[in-house]
């Protein structure tokens, strides 16, 4: 097993862990608030948050989310319900579904999308600190290896 690490740089983890929660909060809060769970807004900004090119099938999302096909469906099938995504079949292989946000979608992900750019306008720079830290850390760790 390896050297530990100095008591500082539990600290330092643990308070790059708590910028990154501090905002997961603020995300999964701001989410519920507009009516969503924190994992439909995940799909939304998934779905619409693709690189150019990429399809937006079922297989795709649920790599990008981390999660299986079936549980992302789940996710897809309740937006469906709600009007914020549609479902169509892919256009090359009928199997494959792909999903598309529709206006009500787009407009309640732009409304979020806005919330989270202004809370990491605030919040940002801490996080942005705390990350600086602990590379900085790894980075020294590395070179005295």
């Amino acid at each position: 097993m390896g050297a530990d690490l100095r008591p500082e740089e539990y600290r330092d983890l643990a308070e790059f862990r708590r910028q990154i929660r501090k905002f997961l909060h603020f995300s999964e809060t701001k989410a519920k608030e507009d009516g969503l769970e924190p994992q439909q807004h995940q799909l939304l900004l998934a779905i619409h948050g693709l690189p150019e090119g990429v399809k937006p099938s079922i297989r795709e999302l649920a790599s990008r989310m981390f999660l299986q096909p079936h549980s992302a469906l789940e996710l897809v099938k309740r937006l469906e319900q709600t009007g914020a995504v549609s479902r169509s079949e892919g256009p090359e292989d009928r199997r494959e579904v792909w999903v598309r946000l529709t206006p009500a979608g787009r407009a309640t992900l732009r409304k979020l999308a806005l919330a989270h750019r202004s809370e990491l306008d605030a919040s940002g720079p801490e996080l942005a600190k705390a990350l600086q830290v602990v590379l900085r850390q790894a980075k020294e760790h590395k070179s005295n290896e």
